[in-house]
């Protein structure tokens, strides 16, 4: 029977919490009374995560599917590898360290039942580390206000798709993305609901500050050209003001001879201007450094083996 639910789960190096998220996930997908597959991705863990996962298949293989990669190609390259295996209308994605609670899934299938074709969640309280918290608030203001893109808990990976949806993202070939605001931009009535949150079953966050940080530019470069555009405007901007300086200076010259007092706001002057062209030549790399990874046509992620039971072979993407 096909599935109308699919839900994708990426998974590195969780092999102390997966035996936790399957007492509890199975459970809550089979109370829902709807069909269902659950698909987890092996991003790569260097851990036994990929032989628990392979004999929670043998263990109930007519609704689980995992997908193995050769290597670690990060959790959303996870999560699009995922989306290609779906073949349910609609599409949870969940993270497997139980911070967002299986029990949830059914207000999302809720919400989308009524004609929404993209649901979002809200943490009601998070549980991570203050730093996170305060620096994920910020991101998500910055990001509404350069993007246009209305998330308000944008690292919160419980979220609902539609068929509709997950048609176009798999139709997208970005080696650089951030899978909600791309789903978003594709959903014509999207919402979002508040949910709970807890604490890491086991484990540790595989997100450290860089790679947090990497995500953002992958957010940013990906849905808006406002980062290239405020820096012309800024140079616009600086080019009248360093013309006038010279104006006053010259008037000065003649006016009053030669001076010394004023050479080291000069410096200042000087040493801020190179700080800001060095800070635009970086977000100007940044996109050339996407747009390289892009035209080199490279495989996104390579997919080792699928186990299923209909057999199909893996492949490439």
């Amino acid at each position: 029977m096909k599935p109308e639910l699919s839900v994708v789960i990426p998974v590195y190096n969780e092999e102390a919490g997966l035996a936790k998220l399957f007492a509890r996930l199975y459970p809550a997908l089979d109370k829902l009374g709807l069909p269902y597959e659950i698909v987890f991705v092996n991003d790569g863990s260097r851990d036994s995560s990929a032989a628990i996962l392979a004999d929670q298949f043998r263990a109930r293989p007519d609704v689980t599917r995992v997908v193995l990669f050769n290597g670690n190609y990060g959790q959303h390259m996870a999560i699009l590898a995922g989306f290609k295996a779906t073949r349910g209308e609609i599409v949870v994605t969940l993270d497997a360290d139980l911070q967002n609670p299986p029990e949830e899934i059914g207000n999302l299938i809720a919400k989308m039942g009524e004609g929404y074709d993209y649901v979002g969640s809200i943490r009601r309280e998070r549980q991570d580390s203050a730093w996170r918290t305060h620096a994920s608030k910020a991101m998500n203001r910055l990001r509404e206000n350069i993007t246009h893109i209305k998330m308000t808990d944008q690292g919160n990976m419980l979220r609902a798709y539609g068929r509709n949806v997950i048609d176009l993202v798999n139709q997208c070939n970005e080696v650089n993305t951030f899978i909600p605001a791309l789903a978003y931009t594709f959903a014509r009535k999207p919402t979002e609901i508040v949910v709970e949150h807890e604490e890491r079953a086991a484990g540790e966050s595989k997100y450290s500050l860089y790679s947090l940080i990497r995500l953002n530019f992958d957010l940013v470069t990906g849905f808006s050209l406002m980062p290239l555009q405020f820096f012309s405007i800024l140079g616009i901007g600086l080019s009248f003001v360093s013309a006038a300086l010279f104006v006053v200076l010259l008037l000065r010259r003649f006016l009053f001879g030669s001076e010394v007092e004023g050479v080291f706001t000069l410096f200042a002057i000087a040493f801020f201007l190179m700080g800001v062209i060095l800070f635009g030549i970086g977000i100007v790399g940044e996109y050339v450094g996407r747009i390289y990874q892009q035209v080199r046509g490279r495989p996104r992620f390579v997919v080792q083996a699928i186990l299923e039971q209909t057999g199909e072979q893996p492949g490439k993407e």
